[in-house]
């Protein structure tokens, strides 16, 4: 069986002079992805795709360097399209957050509307597993668009119940069938 992980960066440096998708990873986000890569279960890694956002990319270099692999990178694994409001403090952002699963068929404050971003990343992810060969595959990604296709693969309903409760979980899949083995798990301890 072919397994998928869809991983989500960990924590970031909040650098309100620089645009939101080109933050790095924090220390402890550092710390916490390579306790991730040295996990058993990737054992069998053979490539690892990610987002054109800094975090994510830093996030997949730590995961590459642990197998000696190269990183893909795929510009519609993006996380939510959210330029139109830029950086927004943690209360109101969750709000929003709140807002753009609830209602996913609508613009909430100019943000892409849930199921585009629920479409762009399921399309991402058939383009790149396509040619795929390999025993297991990570994407590194953001969290909305990763609770987007988890939703999508479980045939439910876009919803905010299925988010990562932080910054830095995977969940697996069947590449052949997109059957999800589990849901969001911890990459490490906070």
């Amino acid at each position: 069986m072919t397994i998928a992980y869809f991983v989500t960066h960990p924590e970031v440096v909040v650098d309100l002079g620089t645009p939101v998708p080109q933050w790095h990873l924090s220390d402890k986000g550092i710390h916490r992805m390579r306790t991730f890569a040295s996990l058993a279960d990737l054992a069998k890694l053979s490539a690892i795709w990610a987002s054109t956002e800094t975090k994510a990319i830093e996030a997949a270099g730590i995961l590459a360097g642990h197998f000696g692999l190269p990183v893909g990178i795929h510009h519609a694994l993006h996380e939510n399209d959210r330029s139109a409001t830029g950086f927004i403090p943690p209360p109101e952002f969750e709000e929003m957050a709140d807002a753009f699963f609830a209602r996913p068929e609508e613009s909430v404050r100019g943000w892409e509307r849930a199921v585009d971003a629920q479409n762009r990343v399921a399309a991402a992810v058939d383009d790149i597993l396509q040619g795929f060969l390999g025993d297991s595959i990570a994407f590194v990604a953001h969290g909305g668009v990763g609770t987007l296709l988890l939703c999508k693969y479980l045939m439910r309903p876009i919803s905010r119940y299925m988010d990562q409760p932080f910054q830095g979980h995977f969940w697996a899949f069947e590449v052949a069938t997109r059957r999800v083995i589990h849901p969001w798990r911890s990459i490490a301890p906070r």
